[in-house]
């Protein structure tokens, strides 16, 4: 069970502080630099160049086209991004990641069959999907290649579902492994990409999955737009299914999403340089009241930040007040340029319950290391300094709920930065 501020914000009879309960060691994917993500820029461009006229890209049709079932723009767009990830084809679907999955998985399994999923706990909304789809889910350890390798001989499986991104911190396979693994099996594969696409050097259908699904969404893209890009006859099924008109990305999201992907390689390889300076500053010991640091791809690549003091819930709404973002709206969608300071996901708080009140995810979005540190400082200074506020007995603090009476004590010592193949993991000596 994790702390309860109303008791674990002061000292003990002692006078000693409870400790925090230890953050797991994290296995974040490998980034993109910024000298490739230009080359991944350019590449992009040049299948763009390749399926599109110029005068096609300042303009855009909507509709069910007759043979197309769909825009012509769309199309077009969805040809590029077969192009660019080296896949047969490509769908854009309604409902940004989560339709696309759902979309992926309805064409891919049926009914009452297995399908082979990681033992962790389930992104929510895909959760949501497989129980509407009626599947029976199937865990193995993809962590232990040779457990999974026993489950894949078993002959069951049609298909897997690999998230490519971390479901639990201490997640370490590798997904590329993963894939190869269920392919040399004769299964075929699903990847959930979000967070991942234009993040590391390949995605899902890059490593051989049959489909990569993601959110154009999450890629500074309009709102509700997903991506299902992968083989021909799984492509062709999610396209025979959305036949409806209503159910159509019209030419203008598609050319909207195109654009926007345009600046995404470049970006994100910015925001993961910064968040590596930010995770090896807090190292160093840069700001009172932290305690620990990793990097970890928690959904989103971010630094989970943990405190002195079991006030993680309290922090978001603080942090706002000197500019952060204290929610997210798509997890690096167009609308979020402020450093997001949040919880840490529901699908790592299944899976580490004890760090709610000890941790907070920070994501730097467009900001510098300069201005990440600042406001964890002045956030962490500005709650130390504020009386806790009355509780209700027997009733546990909610998320802005009662903090330390206490200011945040002087900066610990901290380790030195690790090892290269170790340099997210950062902790602090007793």
């Amino acid at each position: 069970m994790a702390a309860t501020p109303s008791n674990a914000s002061h000292p003990d009879a002692h006078g000693s502080r409870p400790a925090p309960p230890p953050l797991p060691r994290t296995f974040p994917l490998d980034t993109v630099p910024v000298e490739d993500a230009a080359g991944q820029q350019f590449r992009l461009l040049e299948a763009t160049a390749a399926h599109f006229a110029g005068p096609e890209l300042f303009a855009a049709d909507a509709g069910v086209v007759p043979e197309l079932g769909r825009p012509r723009t769309t199309a077009r767009v969805e040809a590029v991004l077969a192009a660019y990830f080296g896949a047969e084809d490509a769908a854009l679907v309604q409902g940004a990641g989560t339709g696309a999955i759902r979309a992926a998985l309805t064409a891919a399994v049926g009914p009452g069959e297995p399908l082979l999923v990681h033992r962790a706990p389930v992104y929510r909304t895909t959760a949501v999907t497989l129980r509407g789809l009626g599947v029976e889910t199937v865990e193995a350890d993809f962590n232990d290649l040779d457990a999974l390798r026993s489950v894949l001989a078993s002959g069951r499986f049609r298909w897997a579902y690999v998230q490519h991104t971390r479901q639990r911190l201490a997640d370490s396979y590798d997904p590329g492994e993963v894939l190869a693994a269920c392919r040399q099996a004769g299964v075929r594969t699903l990847t959930d990409d979000n967070y991942a696409v234009f993040r590391v050097p390949a995605s899902g259908v890059e490593l051989g999955a049959d489909a990569s699904c993601f959110s154009l969404f999450k890629l500074h893209g309009p709102e509700g737009v997903g991506a299902v890009v992968g083989a021909a006859d799984l492509v062709a099924r999610v396209h025979a299914d959305n036949y409806s008109g209503g159910g159509q990305v019209q030419g203008h999201q598609a050319l909207d999403a195109l654009r926007a992907l345009t600046h995404v390689p470049v970006m994100w390889a910015l925001q993961s340089r910064v968040g590596a300076e930010v995770a090896e500053r807090l190292a160093a010991g840069e700001v009172p009241g932290v305690a620990d640091v990793r990097l970890a791809n928690a959904q989103d690549r971010c630094l989970l930040v943990q405190l002195d003091t079991p006030v993680a819930r309290r922090l978001p709404e603080v942090a706002a007040r000197f500019g952060a973002a204290p929610y997210p709206v798509g997890s690096n969608s167009r609308y979020e340029i402020a450093p997001l300071f949040y919880r840490m996901s529901s699908s790592a708080l299944d899976d580490a319950p004890e760090l709610a009140d000890w941790v907070v995810r920070v994501n730097p979005m467009r900001a510098g290391a300069d201005l990440v540190l600042d406001i964890l400082r002045r956030s962490l200074a500005a709650i130390g300094g504020e009386p806790p506020a009355p509780e209700a007995p027997g009733q546990h603090s909610a998320p802005g709920g009662p903090g330390p009476a206490h200011a945040p004590e002087a900066p610990r010592q901290h380790a030195a930065p690790a090892a290269p193949h170790d340099v997210p993991q950062h902790r602090a000596k007793d």
